[in-house]
């Protein structure tokens, strides 16, 4: 009697399982729009970044003028930078740019991310629609309308500034007061992201943190000071580096904003790439000057990596 009923349980789960379905293979469900998507990066890769920088780098060593045949040219473009003083000029204009520009906007995006994250402040969200809305408008855009701001003759700033007894102030003909607009121009393009890092980063932070240091005696500022800032620090790293680089590489706001003027004394060095490669037909020789700004960018990069893994080490 077992041996039957043992039997018929085992003839039964038989049936069971050779009447169930199979469970479907998802593996290739995701394979391929991943490969789909892999590849299409890679082309796009390779046709907007790998191959432009290539013909930058063959054009470096040639005469090419934008027409006709490449003449092989060696090392004589680089060799012509050594001596070029418009190439040093528009270089150290654009570092000196970069030095100034870089802690305004870490400084104005650390504060507002840091405001909009208290807890007593009110209306964030209708506060991160308005910093944001600067990112979301075209470079170009950007310069024209600090441009109408800041006229000479017809700006909005000196026609508020005529209304309360002061002169009109030589914003565009001064090269120092033309250099401030777009220091002040560029913070206010580049504190939307660089500020939903940080508010990203500063509450990634334990509150528990925070609430110790209270029960401490640990005012405001030596909480901000001594956990918030060392608890973003690779956040803090990422938005210098991610600022450096791009206003190494400034050029469409600041060409429709002044145009590098007054004259060439806020000519940066993408502007004399532009004026070098197309004003003046010699591509190879801005090529030259394009591959050494991105050797200087790399370098940056190196000695700004290298000194946020010292400084994680020591801490």
């Amino acid at each position: 009697m077992t041996a039957v009923t043992d039997r018929g349980a085992g003839s039964q789960s038989a049936r069971r399982r050779r009447g169930s379905p199979r469970r479907p293979r998802t593996s290739g469900r995701y394979t391929l729009p991943a490969l789909v998507l892999t590849v299409t990066a890679a082309v796009l890769f390779l046709l907007f970044f790998v191959w432009p920088g290539a013909l930058g780098l063959i054009y470096s060593f040639t005469d090419y003028r934008g027409i006709g045949s490449l003449r092989f040219a060696g090392l004589e473009n680089y060799s012509q930078l050594l001596g070029d003083d418009e190439f040093w000029g528009a270089l150290l204009r654009t570092v000196t740019y970069v030095v100034i520009s870089v802690p305004v906007v870490y400084v104005v995006s650390l504060g507002i991310a840091a405001l909009l994250t208290s807890p007593g402040a009110k209306g964030k969200t209708a506060a991160k629609l308005v910093f944001f809305l600067p990112w979301l408008i075209s470079p170009i855009v950007a310069g024209v309308t600090w441009r109408w701001l800041f006229g000479e003759n017809f700006g909005f700033v000196n026609y508020a500034l005529g209304l309360v007894g002061i002169g009109e102030v030589p914003w565009t003909s001064n090269a120092d007061l033309s250099l401030a607009v777009v220091v002040i121009a560029s913070a206010w393009g580049g504190t939307a992201f660089n500020m939903l890092l940080f508010i990203a980063a500063i509450r990634n932070v334990p509150v528990s943190y925070h609430e110790a240091a209270a029960l401490d005696g640990a005012n405001a500022w030596q909480r901000f000071r001594h956990i918030t800032l060392p608890g973003i620090a690779p956040t803090s790293f990422m938005v210098v580096l991610l600022s450096t680089i791009s206003m190494m590489k400034e050029f469409a706001m600041v060409q429709a904003l002044n145009g590098g003027g007054p004259g060439t004394s806020n000519r940066f060095i993408v502007q004399y790439i532009y004026e070098t490669g197309f004003n003046r037909a010699q591509v190879g020789y801005a090529s030259a000057v394009s591959i050494v700004l991105m050797i200087i960018l790399l370098v940056i990069a190196f000695v700004q990596t290298r000194v946020e893994r010292k400084a994680n080490s020591d801490f």
